[in-house]
């Protein structure tokens, strides 16, 4: 028995009127199970993305007005324009931290990644054992900065394990975290053994990543242990090492921690003071809160133009399988 013509004809109608509202723009209503999922993600999702823009986005955002006020969080604000960030270039404190900020990072992130590199290497050989010294060099991982840079002062303190190895051999104690010379570079040592498991972790992800196909023609060419690292896993980790690079190049513009617990940051001689410490020292020591956002603003960009350009060299260098 043949159904009526409207019958026959009601889901072709559905599907004229459907396609017509697509092409006018007009939304369509969803029905059905992933209708009601997409209202429970939003649910469940409305804590984090509230949190977000009420105690991130929104700070951030009012930092820029606060650039440009004077405000010593007691008094009203006042409107100063763009005086702060030409007090902050006429600075000499603050140029130091520049520069100080800037050494850090170009000391401790090539060497961090090369010792990394190198350490992800070594603990990639299946030898005995080597599940339990793999365990053991990433417990540095788990442990907080704070807690690492108390450890790492007694190293460093006069009669601590450093200066008593080097007397084994003869040479006098160092004043290590006290001395303007060497504050920077123990500082850079420390953060670096701090954070080679991170490296370590994601370039031994990258190396076993690597089909054995690949070292297998190259050793039938006649290539050796350098040929194979030069040719074959230096190019296929690339990837790995851009990724911790600029993790790494981030996290060392932001360097405060191990600063403020080791050195007690602009002694001696304003040798380890930081940007992050003196927006600190700025903001809730001075109560110079305008001066603080606009050197926090300043970091910003400092650090967005070299992310810029970090991710503009990559396709010179970054080889994707």
């Amino acid at each position: 028995m043949r159904r009526p013509l409207r019958e026959r004809l009601t889901p072709a109608l559905a599907g004229g009127r459907a396609l017509r509202a697509a092409a006018l723009g007009q939304p369509r209503h969803s029905h059905g199970p992933r209708a009601g999922e997409s209202r429970w993600a939003l649910l469940f999702l409305a804590p984090t993305l509230i949190g977000l823009t009420v105690l991130s986005a929104g700070p951030i955002l009012a930092t820029v007005g606060l650039s440009l006020t004077s405000w010593d969080m007691l008094t009203p604000p006042s409107f100063v324009g763009l005086d702060n960030y030409a007090q902050l270039l006429g600075d000499p404190r603050f140029l130091r931290a520049l520069q100080n900020t800037f050494f850090y990072t170009a000391v401790s992130v090539p060497i961090g990644l090369i010792l990394a590199l190198g350490l992800a290497i070594a603990v990639n050989q299946q030898i005995r054992g080597i599940t339990w010294i793999r365990t053991m060099y990433f417990l540095p991982l788990v442990t907080s900065a704070t807690a690492v840079a108390l450890v790492w002062l007694w190293i460093y303190s006069p009669t601590g394990f450093l200066n008593h190895s080097l007397a084994i051999f003869g040479i006098s104690p160092q004043r290590w975290v006290a001395d303007p010379t060497l504050a920077m570079p123990s500082i850079i040592a420390m953060s670096i053994w701090q954070g080679l498991p991170v490296n370590v972790i994601i370039f031994l992800a990258g190396l076993q990543g690597i089909p054995s196909e690949y070292y297998d023609a190259v050793s039938v060419d006649g290539a050796g242990r350098f040929g194979r690292l030069r040719h074959i896993t230096i190019p296929l980790l690339t990837p790995s090492i851009f990724f911790t690079g600029i993790l790494a190049l981030i996290e060392s513009f932001q360097v405060f921690d191990q600063v403020y617990v080791m050195a007690n940051p602009g002694k001696p001689g304003q040798a380890t003071i930081t940007l992050v410490y003196f927006i600190y020292e700025s903001g809730f020591r001075n109560f110079h809160m305008g001066l603080a956002s606009a050197a926090a603003w300043i970091l910003f960009l400092i650090v967005a133009v070299f992310t810029i350009v970090y991710f503009r060299t990559q396709n010179r260098w970054v080889h994707y399988q």
